[in-house]
């Protein structure tokens, strides 16, 4: 074999091998993606929450073959008239499609996109900015505060409309109006979405032993959000009076019991069970 025909030889394999590759990168301008009607970049919607809002997408086919792509969104509620379209060649078709305003949203912007996908794995992507529009209202709620073993427990509840960063005060005062309790507000590590509830509990280690404390939680944020609540509870230690002490407090009360029966059989009425209601909140044992 002559040095002349190899040459050649080679020369063809090296033009065979780069003809796929021109043609490769020449199907990324095959088709696109866009906002129907032309002249938009992005697509832009603005609504209520709760509100759905409409609008249409071009996939554009300049190649001379058919295209096929699937079509989903991302970042916010979409819904496509047809999920899978087949554009035809040197065609485009349009595809409407909705968008839905997240109920419960808060004023401001959500950020989306458009996606299609062809069947070779390629992609187009359009940028979609959502507007959630509404006064903006900022209030919450303190609710359902108890004292227990491990602390203050206690529910917020976003009522507004706003995202909340709640700043929290506590106040617990015992018999005789004496301060047993007092931390300055402070900033809560939580953000409260427009209408979620979140449980919390404040740490009280060192709560009084033998007193009757009401406790005062008092709840901010910004915009003007407040609220307060708060609880009643007798702290005894029940752990102390267990033992003998226990007994005593048993057997008096068995002997009131004993003397009530007494006292109804010598009237001549007929006697009932005893009935003895017992509070234990904020009993350790």
């Amino acid at each position: 074999m002559s040095s002349a025909f190899r040459v050649l030889m080679l020369a063809l394999l090296v033009l065979s091998g780069a003809a796929p590759a021109a043609s490769a990168a020449s199907s990324a301008d095959d088709w696109s993606l866009a906002p129907s009607g032309g002249g938009r970049p992005s697509f832009y919607a603005e609504g209520a929450p709760g509100a759905v809002l409409q609008d249409t997408v071009s996939v554009i086919n300049r190649s001379g073959e058919p295209v096929t792509v699937r079509l989903r969104g991302t970042g916010v509620a979409v819904a496509f008239a047809e999920g899978s379209v087949r554009v035809p060649a040197r065609t485009r078709a349009d595809v409407p499609f909705t968008v839905s305003v997240p109920t419960g949203a808060a004023p401001g912007d959500l950020a989306g996109s458009i996606v299609a996908r062809d069947g070779d794995g390629g992609s187009r992507t359009v940028a979609l900015r959502l507007r959630a529009v509404g006064p903006k209202l900022s209030a919450l709620t303190v609710e359902h505060v108890a004292v227990g073993a491990d602390g203050i427990s206690y529910e917020l509840v976003n009522r507004g409309t706003t995202v909340l960063v709640p700043t929290l005060a506590v106040r617990a005062d015992g018999l005789f109006g004496r301060r047993v309790l007092d931390r300055a507000p402070r900033t809560l590590p939580v953000e409260l979405a427009p209408g979620r509830r979140i449980e919390l509990t404040e740490p009280w280690p060192d709560r009084p032993a033998l007193d009757s404390v009401d406790v005062r939680l008092t709840v901010t944020a910004a915009g003007g959000a407040r609220d307060e609540a708060g609880a009643s509870v007798w702290c005894v230690p029940w752990g102390a009076v267990a033992g003998g002490s226990a007994a005593g407090v048993a057997g008096a009360a068995l002997a009131v019991v004993r003397r009530r029966r007494r006292r109804t059989a010598e009237d001549g009425d007929v006697s009932e069970s005893p009935r003895t209601e017992v509070e234990l909140t904020g009993a350790v044992t």
